[in-house]
């Protein structure tokens, strides 16, 4: 696997190159695949030869994907992460799966303080994750296969403006690393990323606030937000053959933000 990167790192996303058909016949699932972070890890599968099913919880995303010249190429399934019949349906109609990134992901920022609206996004973000792995487990060990979960900058600190969020998104990382120990044995290898500020759907309200996001920015050591491009070299990494012994790794990708 080879990389290739000629901008200057602190201005943006720079074109990242691995090699051609590193993924060649491999079947992906990426759970919240038609949007954000989800949608740039589909297309970076895609454009190295996957065969990616990409699913959204909402029909006007999936529209958006058919739309993208290269998601149109995925087989857009609608999923609600949170329905466990639904995610055990659509998972063992598969013929077969060697990678599953579970990007599907809510955020309800101060409304999280009620406790409807805490177990939501808990549903979502955590137990979503493990409904998805727990249903894909048979068909990754039949493939030895990869999981890469979403953890979060909120994996690590805590947020009080999203105490929803921050405890899902510290429990992705301890599931994560539970799973990587319980499948171990299988051949199954579980990892995450941690995103740190990224400019996504999700992340809109605290790019639009002026004060938010320039206290972001000073902290993050690049000083800027990163894009969801950003994303795709780490998930790659991490479900190629050069990660044969990496599992229960969480990856900032962070822009510097937890090294200040």
């Amino acid at each position: 696997m080879s990389t290739s990167s000629s901008a200057d790192p602190g201005r943006g996303p720079a074109a990242i190159t691995f090699a051609t058909g590193l993924f060649d016949g491999a079947h992906v699932l990426v759970t919240g695949g038609t949007s954000g972070i989800g949608a740039a890890i589909a297309r970076g599968f895609l454009e190295l030869g996957a065969a990616v099913t990409a699913t959204g919880a909402f029909p006007h995303e999936l529209e958006a994907a058919r739309s993208d010249a290269v998601l149109a190429r995925a087989s857009l399934r609608q999923l609600d992460v949170t329905e466990g019949a639904a995610v055990a349906t659509l998972i063992g109609g598969l013929d077969r799966l060697d990678i599953l990134i579970n990007c599907a992901g809510t955020i309800r920022r101060a409304e999280e303080h009620e406790p409807e609206a805490f177990a939501q996004v808990v549903d979502v973000n955590l137990n979503g994750t493990m409904r998805a792995c727990a249903a894909a487990r048979p068909l990754l060990a039949a493939r030895r296969g990869s999981i890469v979960n979403t953890a979060s900058m909120l994996s690590f600190h805590g947020g009080g403006h999203a105490p929803a969020y921050s405890a899902s998104k510290g429990g992705v990382a301890q599931l994560t690393k539970s799973l990587a120990i319980a499948y171990a044995d299988e051949g199954v290898r579980v990892n995450a990323i941690a995103p740190g500020w990224i400019a996504t759907p999700l992340t809109k309200r605290a790019r639009e606030d002026e004060a938010r996001s320039r206290a972001i920015v000073e902290r993050t050591a690049m000083k800027r937000w990163g894009e969801p491009e950003e994303l795709v070299g780490a998930v790659l990494f991490l479900c190629s053959p050069a990660a044969a012994f990496v599992t229960g790794a969480i990856l900032p990708v962070d822009g510097g933000y937890l090294a200040m």
